[in-house]
């Protein structure tokens, strides 16, 4: 194969180079930041804390183990979750 050819391939190399690295800005990275900061949450989850699953239920932890979360809610009632179900905290105001 000639130089020339290989010439003619050049931008659509580079398109492609381009193309792999503004998906990954875009998607992948962003999709890394946010796992990072859902596993930042799942480490400090404590007892006492207020939080909301993925489902909508809000509760209190009442008991944490290393794979699931007993939350008291406000019925006085006890549900069994897993950690990666609570999508976060409750803030003050909710």
């Amino acid at each position: 194969m000639a130089w020339a050819d290989v010439a003619a391939f050049l931008p659509l190399i580079l398109l492609v180079v381009v193309f792999f690295g503004v998906m990954y800005f875009f998607m992948v990275r962003p999709q890394r930041r946010r796992q990072q900061e859902h596993n930042e949450l799942i480490e400090g989850l404590k007892r006492g804390d207020r939080v909301i699953t993925a489902g909508g239920i809000y509760g209190e932890i009442d008991y944490i183990d290393e794979e699931t979360v007993v939350l008291n809610l406000e019925g006085g009632g006890k549900l069994r979750v897993l950690k990666n179900s609570i999508v976060r905290k409750q803030s003050e105001s909710e």
